[in-house]
């Protein structure tokens, strides 16, 4: 076993992530998603034994989504009586009907998507709620109203910090001008584009996730180290239902 993973200020969220977090996308959902192997749903012992690596890793933070399945309702069950443990972040925007996803970014349905993730997650709060891109980032941050939504739920005491999980530069830098906590950004050896955004938005304060570090399971957990050590990171999120393969992910950003 690793040492445990320090932890580091999540941008001026006020919250403090390891610098490598676990998505959960994995525990939810094995239909429409782009991994170059299968896998099999863990069923609540591996996922509970999954979880307890995780934190003797001291990784603190949960990545989820609506889309992701039924992967908010077993994470609600898996540590409602851990939630102080934990840092959530979940998403809104995308839905998954155990078939396929659609979108809907409107204010109506951003608030219907936190109150439907708070009951999912038997939490009072949430800690981060990003919006779930679909590739229609100047749009979604300029016409819909989407961000302005969440800006309401953050001050009713329901978010404690909101941003994006992006796909573009672009898409970044809007969030960025309109005062973000948190963005998502896509890095990893193959894929450069969110690099100078990624340290852009750091030295502006606002915290950084990291998605497809591994390019969305192409990729080695030796990329985790270069990705670890770029300018702006905080924190890397991948998934995985393996608790040797989360342990080689801790020690390879754990060498930087």
């Amino acid at each position: 076993m690793v040492t445990p993973l320090p932890d580091l200020a999540l941008g001026n969220t006020g919250m403090r992530t390891a610098r490598l977090s676990l998505g959960t996308v994995k525990l939810g959902r094995d239909k429409g998603v782009k991994y170059p192997t299968s896998f099999t749903i863990p069923d609540d012992k591996a996922a509970k034994a999954l979880l307890a690596t995780a934190k003797e890793l001291g990784i603190n933070m949960l990545d989820t989504a609506p889309a992701y399945g039924n992967s908010e309702e077993r994470l609600g069950e898996l540590i409602k009586r851990q939630r102080t443990d934990w840092l959530i972040c979940t998403k809104v925007g995308e839905t998954f009907d155990g078939n396929q996803s659609s979108h809907d970014f409107s204010p109506e349905a951003v608030q219907a998507s936190v109150e439907r993730s708070l009951v999912r997650l038997v939490t009072d709060y949430l800690d981060i709620v990003l919006i779930h891109s679909d590739g229609q980032d100047r749009k979604i941050l300029t016409e819909l109203g989407t961000l302005e939504a969440l800006k309401q739920m953050k001050v009713a005491g329901k978010i404690r910090a909101v941003g994006i999980s992006h796909k573009s530069v672009e898409g970044a830098e809007l969030a960025l001008s309109q005062g973000v906590d948190v963005i998502m950004a896509t890095l990893n050896p193959d894929y450069l584009d969110d690099r100078a955004v990624i340290a852009s938005a750091a030295q502006q304060g606002c915290g950084v996730l990291i998605k497809k570090a591994l390019s969305s399971g192409h990729g080695s957990a030796r990329d985790l180290a270069f990705v670890a050590a770029q300018t702006g990171v905080h924190s890397i999120v991948v998934g995985t239902t393996n608790p040797e393969h989360l342990i080689e992910n801790a020690r390879q950003v754990a060498s930087v």
